[in-house]
């Protein structure tokens, strides 16, 4: 199977000013396609007659006019790898494509494409020779760069994307591994997802929510207080804004260690894992659990379980999304209401009190048992 593998870069001041350079001149890149493709479609929209139509540019369209009109007028183009442009432009013919077939992301239409902020989501793509070596890698344009981590040997990856988040830059690339069974001392298990607690086990088990961004929310606003307070432009704005950002990706960073543990605990011990369809967008719609669903990061979970699965030998199992794990009794298999402020489940039928996750933990397991 083929997975993907991100790590952080040690950067002297030259090379961070190279990467800057190819982040800018990827970013230049997109936001110049984007204005000619935006041109050509209100161009169309005015003109609907077929024959005066102009023929919507592919990625080696927009290619071949950026170096005809672009790069002759802008020489810094030729201080980077001409990959970085290259690369810009199919991921933005890919965002139109996607735009135009109205693909779905997370139940969600996807958009159409925006202008590139600088500082903001800043990376590009490199293709050529690329060669890794312990805690090194060669990179065309770019020479060696250093890691803080040992890289994966025996890999020759064909392209890297390089990214910016705060002021630390990262270094991705995908690459061919064999799965790893792993004995598992547990057949089947039942997981239930929650707020107050991550997730809840069939077998007792419990991890909690560290609910990173709820419990940063009082130092993330002072932070942004004095970012705003700054003057527009300067150097202390700058400065500021970068304190922003890094406590963002602290958050983020907590929220995803957080779910990758938990995530490789299941699929390396459990044989079969059983969690529910949950509706991400619809529980979004309560506002007063928003905050809270989005810091639990339900879709990561499913995202980064599904490939642990496959890579560790684990079985995933989706159960429907309408299948009342939290209403039915795990004793007696009784239907009733539940609201969700109740957090206990006292069966009407046999009596019995057993915690709501725990309940609908055990009910999805038995679920396969059965």
């Amino acid at each position: 199977m083929r997975i993907s593998f991100k790590t952080e870069l040690k950067l002297n001041n030259y090379q961070r000013t190279q990467l800057a350079k190819h982040a800018g001149v990827a970013r230049h890149a997109w936001n110049w396609g984007l204005d000619l493709c935006r041109k050509i479609l209100d161009y169309n929209r005015e003109n609907p007659s077929p024959e005066k139509k102009l023929k919507f540019p592919s990625s080696i369209d927009l290619h071949k006019f950026l170096v005809k009109w672009v790069k002759s007028e802008h020489q810094w183009y030729y201080e980077v790898s001409k990959t970085t442009p290259q690369y810009a432009l199919r991921q933005l013919s890919s965002a139109f494509s996607d735009f135009f077939k109205k693909k779905k992301i997370q139940g969600k239409p996807v958009g159409f494409p925006r202008f590139k902020k600088k500082g903001q989501h800043d990376s590009f793509t490199l293709e050529g020779t690329i060669k890794i070596k312990n805690k090194k890698i060669q990179l065309p344009r770019l020479g060696e760069l250093k890691t803080y981590e040992r890289l994966p040997t025996g890999i020759n990856p064909k392209t890297v994307v390089i990214s910016r988040t705060a002021d630390r830059w990262f270094i991705a690339f995908n690459y061919e591994i064999e799965p790893t069974i792993t004995n598992k001392s547990v057949p089947v298990c039942g997981v239930d997802l929650g707020i107050a607690n991550l997730a809840t086990l069939s077998t007792k088990e419990v991890f909690s929510n560290p609910q990173p961004y709820r419990q940063s929310l009082r130092r993330l606003a002072r932070l942004q207080r004095a970012a705003s307070r700054k003057i527009k432009g300067s150097n202390n704005r700058r400065k500021a804004n970068i304190k922003v950002a890094k406590q963002l990706a602290k958050t983020a960073n907590i929220r995803k260690d957080t779910l990758d543990k938990l995530t490789s605990y299941l699929a390396k011990n459990h044989g079969r894992i059983v969690i529910e369809d949950l509706n991400v967008r619809g529980l979004m719609a309560n506002h007063r659990l928003a905050l809270s669903i989005a810091d639990s990061g339900f879709y990561e979970f499913r995202c980064q379980l599904t490939y642990k699965c496959e890579l560790y030998g684990s079985e995933l199992i989706v159960a429907d999304r309408f299948f009342p794990s939290s209403k039915t009794c795990s004793a007696c298999g009784y239907i009733q209401d539940m609201p969700l402020s109740e957090r206990v489940f006292n069966c009407s039928a046999c009596h019995s009190s057993i915690g709501r996750d725990l309940n609908a933990a055990l009910n999805l397991e038995r679920l396969v048992a059965n």
